[in-house]
């Protein structure tokens, strides 16, 4: 609820897990009370237990902060199941190639059940309790096919947590443009749906999509995420530290440290308070 005019956002960092570096840089703005929410990637191997205890840490101090199970069903990662399936290789599919499959009805969700099942599992044993949310590496969850198995899960094994809908709710007008968040805003509309008829909470809006090149400028793009961006909102981030796992498994590393700097800055604090958007 907003109290005298002042709406509370999560600001959700991805990936922890995904290397040292991004590691590093969210406990940095955790510490610092610049985030509020970040999901971990079980899958990646920079998700030691000595990784998780020191976020763990982090929470006992700032109880306020979430930290949820980044589902991933997407290369270069690999799935903790054996008998998973589609594959590429040794790993899951890439992102187009998952897409395509869940749009058109040709995943098999007796395979999804157990690796969601896996990762809810391998959060546990890493953290030593369970996610506070669901959502997913690259969107999976709001996949058609995908959804209907995080929801069945979560109904089922994580009773009390919410699940990350990616839908804006901002005029269309605001959202052209952007491609990206168009489909994940067409995707969430029947996620929202069927969230709610299965009692799943979810948030009201979400933000933080932008085209990932060379010339995008995050301390710019920021104050657009806010805009009527309503109470109990998601916006996501993607702050790290690059460093050479982070090359090797993903093309958004400048970037990263593009989005630490604004959020460790004072400019940051000034636009939420301008804003008047709280994260606690």
């Amino acid at each position: 609820m907003t109290t005298g005019g002042v709406r509370r956002i999560i600001l959700c960092a991805d990936d922890y897990g995904l290397s040292p570096g991004v590691n590093a840089a969210i406990r940095s703005l955790v510490a610092r009370g610049r985030l509020n929410a970040t999901s971990a990637m079980v899958v990646a191997r920079s998700l030691t237990r000595t990784e998780a205890a020191a976020l763990a840490a982090l929470k006992r101090e700032a109880p306020h902060l979430q930290i949820g199970l980044h589902f991933t069903l997407t290369e270069p990662f690999a799935p903790l199941t054996p008998g998973y399936a589609p594959l590429n290789g040794e790993a899951f599919l890439p992102l187009a190639a998952m897409l395509g499959r869940a749009v058109f009805g040709r995943l098999d969700q007796s395979k999804i059940l157990p690796e969601l099942h896996a990762q809810i599992e391998a959060f546990i044993a890493t953290f030593g309790f369970a996610p506070d949310y669901v959502d997913g590496h690259q969107h999976v969850q709001v996949f058609p096919q995908v959804r209907e198995a995080v929801l069945a899960v979560m109904r089922e094994a994580l009773p009390g947590a919410w699940v990350r809908q990616c839908g804006r709710v901002t005029p269309l007008s605001a959202r052209l443009g952007d491609g990206k968040g168009m489909l994940l805003d067409l995707l969430s509309a029947g996620f929202r749906k069927r969230a709610q008829a299965a009692g799943v909470p979810f948030n009201a809006g979400f933000a933080g999509t932008y085209a990932f090149g060379a010339a995008a400028d995050f301390a710019t793009l920021f104050p657009r995420f806010l805009d009527r961006l309503p109470d109990g909102s998601v916006v996501m981030c993607h702050p790290g530290f690059v460093d050479d796992e982070l090359k090797a498994l993903d093309p958004l590393t400048n970037l990263r440290e593009r989005e630490y700097e604004f959020l460790a800055s004072n400019d940051f604090l000034e636009l939420l308070n301008q804003n008047r958007v709280t994260l606690s």
